[in-house]
C-alpha cells in the first residue's frame, strides 16, 4: 500500500499509523557539533524509529572542499539517495533528535535535488520518545533504489554571491545562530573563526521556531511574528545563514510553512565567512534588526 503526505509537516500520530507503507522512507537526519559525544550515528545505532535510515550530513557531502557538509554534486547525491533506498517515487519523512536542528537541512537537500515529496516529523524523536512510541536498535540495510537528481541552483548561495549582495541588498540575510554568536559575545565553536555576523544581516536563532518543551513547531502565526520581530520583510527574497549551513535550513522550513519560497541557503555559512580574510564582519547588535 502506498501513502501520500498530508503536508510538509507530519505528526507523530500520522507517522505511527503509516510506518509499514511500502513507499515511505524515514530518515534520521540528526547532527551534532564537532566534539559532541556520542556522535549522532551512535545515537541512531542505539535507538531510532523503526525502519528509519541514517542520513549522515557529513558523509552525504562534497568531500573535495575543506568546508564541512557542503552539498554534494547531483551525481554523487543520486548515489547516496539510491543507497538509502530513496527513489523518485518515495515519500520521505525526516526527523532529528531535538525536533528542528538538522531535519531542515535534510528536507532542504532533498528539495534542492528535485525531491519535493518530503516532510519533517513535528517534534522529532524528542516527541516520539515522550509519547513512549516504539524505537529499535536494529539497523536494516535498505534495498538500493534508483534516484534521478535535478539540482536547483536558486536554492543555494555562494560566498561570492553574498559578497555581491552586500552592495545590492537585493536579498535579506538572516542568521540562525544564537544571539551571542551573532553579536560576538560568544566565541565560535570551530577554532580559527572570527566572531560576529555578515554586515546588514538579521538574527533569528533557529530554536525560536519550536516549543522548548515538546520540540514541535510553533503555530504558523507565531512563526510569522518571530520573523517579523527579527526585522525580516516577508515580501522580499531571503538568504538564510548559520554556522555551517545546517540550522539555516530550519529557517528556510519555517518560511516555507508561511508560503514563502524565494529563500536560499548560504551553504558555506559562517564557517566560510568567518575565516581570516577579506570578508567584512560586524559585531554587536545589527542596526537594521537590532540584533533581535
Amino acid at each position: 500500500m502506498s501513502v501520500s503526505l498530508p503536508g510538509s509537516l507530519v505528526s507523530t500520530e500520522w507517522l505511527a499509523a503509516h510506518l509499514d507503507h511500502q513507499n515511505l522512507v524515514i530518515l534520521d537526519g540528526s547532527f551534532k557539533l564537532p566534539g559532541a559525544t556520542p556522535i549522532a550515528s551512535e545515537d541512531f545505532a542505539s535507538r531510532h524509529i523503526p525502519g528509519a535510515r541514517f542520513f549522515d550530513i557529513d558523509t552525504i557531502a562534497d568531500h573535495e572542499t575543506l568546508l564541512p557538509h557542503m552539498l554534494p554534486s547531483a551525481d554523487a547525491f543520486e548515489r547516496y539517495a539510491g543507497d538509502l533506498g530513496i527513489s523518485n517515487d518515495s515519500v520521505v519523512v525526516v526527523y532529528d533528535t531535538p525536533g528542528l536542528m538538522s531535519a531542515g537541512r535534510v528536507w532542504w537537500t532533498l528539495r534542492t535535488f528535485g525531491h519535493d515529496t518530503v516532510a519533517i516529523l513535528d517534534g522529532g524523536l524528542k516527541k516520539w520518545l515522550a509519547e513512549e512510541r516504539a524505537v529499535t536498535h536494529e539497523v536494516v540495510a535498505p534495498a538500493s533504489a534508483r534516484f534521478h537528481a535535478t539540482f536547483d541552483p536558486t536554492a543555494v548561495r555562494s560566498k561570492a554571491q553574498v559578497l555581491d549582495n552586500l552592495g545590492s541588498r537585493a536579498e535579506q540575510v538572516i542568521d540562525a545562530r544564537s544571539a551571542g554568536r551573532f553579536t560576538a559575545e560568544e566565541k565560535e565553536a570551530r577554532p580559527g573563526l572570527r566572531s560576529g555576523h555578515i554586515p546588514g544581516s538579521l538574527n533569528l536563532p533557529f530554536n525560536a521556531l519550536t516549543d522548548p518543551q515538546s520540540g514541535e513547531l510553533l503555530p504558523v502565526e507565531d512563526i510569522r511574528k518571530a520573523f517579523e520581530t527579527a526585522g525580516l520583510d516577508l515580501s522580499k527574497p531571503v538568504i538564510a545563514s548559520c554556522g555551517s549551513g545546517v540550522t539555516a535550513a530550519a529557517l528556510v522550513f519555517g518560511l516555507h510553512l508561511l508560503g514563502k519560497e524565494d529563500v536560499a541557503v548560504y551553504d558555506g555559512a559562517w564557517t566560510e565567512w568567518g575565516q581570516p580574510g577579506e570578508a567584512p564582519v560586524d559585531i554587536g547588535p545589527d542596526k537594521r534588526g537590532d540584533g533581535r
